[in-house]
């Protein structure tokens, strides 16, 4: 099988990429910079993904972590491997050393409590942590004099208000922290004494210089100037107190990484909630902080006086700044040039695929599948990948093999097309018998929104469905084989119409429209009023009506747009067809499924207010259909569990098995790993995955049907709730009689 090579270097004080280490069939390697044919194995056996390597600052050691959820360090010399902790909650992905070699600073993750910093000693192998449990913890870096321990916490708690509901968010939780690992250390806010020191402000005496009975070496001819050693670094930890030792620098709360401490002070990134990232600087003297600027990448050397930026592409060298940096000394990568072998890379990135799903998927017995046949299987068909595209399919067949949902492989390098895109007027039209192109429909979309301007509904043009095109830039559509041939290349370019109420030139008028690239958010808009206006229709205006798109924010946003002005509605339809997955499902859930508990009221108030304020009392259903998916499989399934409703369609999906972030191939490609599986707690089972959730009633719809309109499955969830506030009738909340208390 063909070997991964993934470089990592190390900054030496010279500033020069000294070491390197290579990850080489899952195994650690290093190599002499200064002497590149000097290369010795440092373990055996392979093993599982290897993340982020970390030399320690004597170029002694080289810290790791891998998919198994270990942190261990290796020593060079001795090929020794020591195992500094297992973590059965994640992987340890964030670590440091301390500057005198001796100490290792991580960040233990936890999945239902809050993350910690512990500290490893090398020397006792003694490892505790640092930070207490009811903050999360991370980032933890070392002062370069030993003294702190700089680490970004979230202890900010300032909640933001809801506008539709009585809720809550917190943003911009965290600030960055130092942990005073001595007890001798003082605060870096020591209380000064003002008092003014009467013996201070005398004039000293001056004294007489020591009288030498022998000629200082600096006399002497040829003498070398005598050198003060350093005392060798030691980091010092008091464990006593040390949780209490906590102090928090003068800062905004928001979201903080990236720390970089030097000598004198400290760079780190920075984000607020609708604030943009930013590189900034804390000197430790004043407490003050400076902004550097935004930049893509900020890496500080070894020596702390130069740093690597970039903006964009482009990368820069410049002096370590202690304000706002304006770049200038470009690096110039003219003359980096690379000869690529594609048929060995396609080869390194097959196998490299087949690597990532076994080390990530979320079954390790890969669904009973013999996983290495499986990939000699497909291998054999590598000689005859002669395009990027090949190599995708080809990846795409063999992980098919899982017979698993959410397992995706995304394109990497690939020629460049030039696409020409289609102006799009946002209408439908149908070629007259004069020649002449009919106006048959016209998208009204929102004209209070940029993104759902339609362009013939926009205000003042006065255009309606009937209406006639005559020309498009003064060019008759007579003369064009589709109309869309006077709109090529014109989406967000200004075009002028001609149009008349009649098949004719005569009395047209010319209008200018701009026309957009994309027309799939105007019909979906169209396809949702519709729909709320067949189901208020046929309901005398008793039904609502909701539809999910997915589980993201886009989703999200729809379910808030449209369910809170129809909590008065006695009965809601929440259409959850063709939903595009995500993660906010328990979101909505939460929200259908309050129950009552206080009726209130106002003075003057002609009926009676709920608590919960934003419920929904009637009764509800759910559609659903086989293009609900993943955290759309999820929200029916829940609508069962807690019986909200009848679930009415058909069988959804079934890919509830998420992912997470990719891990990018060597030509900017990726593969998504199906890592994270639902049973049912119950009967132990796991749940939808191949399969999907089954509707309480099931109704399909007849594609030609939908096609004309008719919609069999939206009309038998008018039907059920129809006859449900038949059988039970609406009830509104009634005040009762006040009280008397005059007895």
């Amino acid at each position: 099988m063909p070997t991964t090579e993934i470089w990592h270097g190390h900054l030496m004080e010279s500033g020069l990429l000294m070491f390197l280490i290579k990850v080489v069939k899952m195994n650690c390697m290093f190599k002499n910079k200064m002497g590149l044919n000097r290369q010795r194995l440092l373990s055996s056996g392979g093993g599982p993904y290897k993340y982020r390597s970390l030399w320690s600052p004597d170029s002694k050691m080289i810290l790791l972590s891998d998919r198994s959820q270990n942190l261990y360090y290796y020593d060079v010399q001795s090929k020794k491997k020591t195992n500094v902790i297992y973590s059965g909650a994640g992987e340890i992905t964030d670590f440091s050393w301390s500057p005198d070699n001796k100490w290792i600073a991580y960040t233990d993750p936890s999945q239902r409590g809050t993350n910690r910093i512990h500290l490893y000693n090398l020397a006792d192998k003694s490892n505790r942590p640092a930070t207490d449990e009811w903050y999360d913890a991370f980032n933890p870096r070392f002062s370069p004099d030993g003294k702190y321990l700089y680490f970004v916490s979230t202890r900010d708690y300032n909640p933001v208000y809801s506008n539709t509901e009585w809720n809550h968010a917190y943003v911009d939780m965290a600030k960055i922290y130092v942990l005073h690992l001595s007890n001798a250390t003082p605060s870096l806010f020591k209380n000064e004494n003002d008092e003014v020191n009467a013996s201070a402000s005398e004039t000293p005496k001056k004294e007489a210089p020591a009288t030498e009975s022998k000629a200082s070496s600096k006399d002497k001819p040829g003498a070398k100037p005598e050198q003060t050693k350093e005392p060798e670094m030691s980091v010092k930890v008091d464990w006593d107190g040390i949780l209490n030792r906590v102090e928090a620098l003068p800062l905004d709360p928001g979201n903080y990484f990236g720390l970089q401490p030097t000598k004198d002070g400290l760079y780190y990134r920075f984000a607020g909630f609708n604030k943009p990232g930013t590189v900034k600087y804390m000197e430790m003297k004043d407490k003050k902080e400076k902004s550097i600027g935004a930049f893509g990448t900020f890496i500080l050397s070894q020596d702390q006086k130069k740093v690597l930026v970039s903006k964009g592409p482009v990368y820069y060298i410049e002096d370590a700044p202690k304000g706002e940096l304006d770049p200038k000394n470009k690096l110039d990568m003219s003359d980096v040039k690379m000869t690529v072998d594609r048929k060995a890379e396609w080869s390194q990135i097959y196998f490299e695929s087949w690597r990532q799903m076994r080390d990530f998927f979320y079954d390790p017995e890969m669904h009973g599948v013999d996983w290495t046949k499986i990939r000699d299987k497909y291998a054999a068909l590598l000689p005859h990948v002669n395009h990027r595209n090949d190599l995708t399919y080809l990846i795409g067949e063999m992980i098919g093999e899982l017979n698993v949902g959410h397992a995706y492989v995304n394109d990497g390098d690939r020629p460049d097309r030039e696409i020409v895109s289609m102006g799009l007027l946002g209408g439908a039209f149908e070629r007259h018998s004069s020649g002449f192109y009919q106006i048959k429909k016209i998208l009204k979309g929102a004209s209070w929104s940029s993104s759902l301007k339609s362009p013939l509904n926009e205000i003042g043009l006065n255009i309606k469905e009937g209406d006639f095109i005559i020309a498009i830039n003064g060019n008759s559509v007579k003369t064009m084989s589709n109309i869309y041939e006077g709109l090529i290349g014109k989406a967000g370019v200004m075009v002028e119409l001609t149009v008349n109420s009649q098949a004719s030139e005569t009395g047209a008028r010319k209008v200018f429209v701009k026309p957009v690239s994309n027309e799939s958010e105007l019909y979906y808009t169209d396809w949702i009023q519709t729909n709320i206006e067949k189901v208020n229709t046929a309901s005398g205006g008793k039904i609502g009506y909701i539809h999910v798109p997915d589980m993201g924010p886009g989703g999200l946003s729809a379910f808030a747009r449209y369910f809170y002005p129809q909590l008065e509605k006695d009965a809601l339809i929440i259409d959850d067809r063709g939903n595009g997955g995500g993660n906010v499902s328990p979101m909505l859930i939460e929200r259908l499924r309050r129950e009552l508990v206080f009726g209130n009221s106002v003075r003057n108030g002609d009926q009676a207010t709920t608590r919960p304020a934003q419920i929904h009392l009637g009764p509800k259903v759910c559609l659903i259909d086989q293009y609900s998916a993943s955290d759309g499989d999820l929200f029916p399934y829940q609508f069962k569990h807690y019986k909200i409703g009848k679930v009415i369609g058909q069988r959804s999906w079934g890919g509830v098995v998420g992912i997470r972030g990719s891990l990018p191939f060597v030509d900017g490609g990726d593969l998504r790993k199906p890592e994270f599986a639902h049973f049912d707690p119950v009967t132990n089972e796991f749940v939808i995955e191949g399969y999907g959730v089954d509707p309480d009633i099931e109704v399909v719809n007849d594609p030609y049907q939908e096609y004309m309109n008719n919609d069999t499955q939206l009309n038998r969830a008018i039907e059920e709730l129809l006859k449900e506030l038949k059988e039970n009738p609406a009830k509104k909340l009634t005040i009762p009689p006040f009280p008397k208390k005059n007895k």
